[in-house]
């Protein structure tokens, strides 16, 4: 009798070890026409947001790298997030990364689905090894996202105790702890696409608007503050107009004023002068022997 037993699948064997400048990377047509829009908009409302510091790697389609079993591993995740790499001379152009000893471990990937097959979900153990397992067990990322842009499906997995835990979302969004922000799903237009993208918001729920949007709302913020300026100068000169009109008001009240007091000055003077008239007359009736007052 043989019996039979299920062969136990070996810890692979991983190192990290960069590639030489000479390694032709794999060049695989992108299999989903979403990919490049997507994953440029999630840039992009980071850096929109000032989410983005010089010594961070932010990647789309790029090659991830690993010695695994005496194999080398290229994955190329269509969205990757690393929080700290080592900077390169100004010559020379990241073609790959390597983690461990060209920065720190990866820490967010994303796979949008592609049209044709479920790679995002494979576990192969073994070389060429699945995406799953790659990033689960291979560069154990703390975080995997997969997103289905044409079924509006997102999920995101945890990696706990070195295995992927599927998270539960709060409010529709999940949560990334990598980058501090929320990730969800928001249909709308973008560069002509009206699709569903993948989006960010912070902690207080705000959405991260992409450049477009921020001008946008910079644009809309400078007419409201144009108009704000053309009110205030519009009230400002219908307060001089009226600070003007006062004034004249109080001038030709100090004129009128000025008349009067003139005409009263005149109406005394004229008092005066037939007063001074009638003592002249009367002293000389009285020169004369008349008594001006007898009657």
């Amino acid at each position: 009798m043989v019996l039979l037993t299920t062969p136990q699948q070996q810890t692979p064997l991983v190192t990290w070890e960069k590639l030489p400048d000479d390694f032709i990377l794999p060049d695989e047509p992108v299999e989903n026409i979403l990919q490049h829009p997507l994953a440029d908009a999630l840039k992009d409302a980071l850096g929109a947001a000032n989410r983005i510091q010089p010594e961070m790697l932010i990647a789309a389609n790029f090659g991830i790298v690993a010695n695994v079993n005496k194999k080398t591993v290229v994955k190329a995740p269509d969205w990757l997030y690393v929080p700290r790499v080592l900077p390169v001379a100004a010559d020379v152009i990241r073609r790959s990364y390597t983690p461990n000893i060209e920065g720190e471990a990866v820490g967010v990937v994303m796979e949008f689905l592609s049209d044709s097959d479920n790679g995002e979900y494979s576990v192969r153990p073994t070389f060429p090894y699945g995406k799953l397992y790659f990033y689960e067990r291979i560069l154990q990322v703390p975080t995997y996202v997969i997103f289905d842009p044409y079924e509006a499906t997102l999920e995101v997995r945890r990696l706990e105790n070195n295995q992927y835990i599927l998270q539960e979302p709060s409010s529709g969004r999940f949560w990334i702890p990598e980058l501090k922000l929320f990730l969800g799903i928001w249909r709308g237009t973008r560069l002509g696409l009206n699709i569903n993208w993948l989006r960010w918001w912070d902690e207080a729920g705000n959405l991260l608007f992409w450049s477009s949007e921020q001008a946008e709302v910079e644009r809309q913020r400078a007419e409201e503050e144009r108009q704000r300026a053309d009110e205030e100068r519009q009230r400002a000169e219908e307060e001089r107009q009226r600070a003007e009109e006062e004034r004249q008001r109080a001038e030709e009240e100090r004129q009128r004023a000025e008349e009067e007091r003139q005409r009263a000055d005149n109406a005394i003077a004229q008092f005066e002068a037939e007063r001074q008239r009638k003592e002249v007359l009367a002293a000389k009736l009285r020169e004369l022997g008349i008594d001006p007052d007898a009657e």
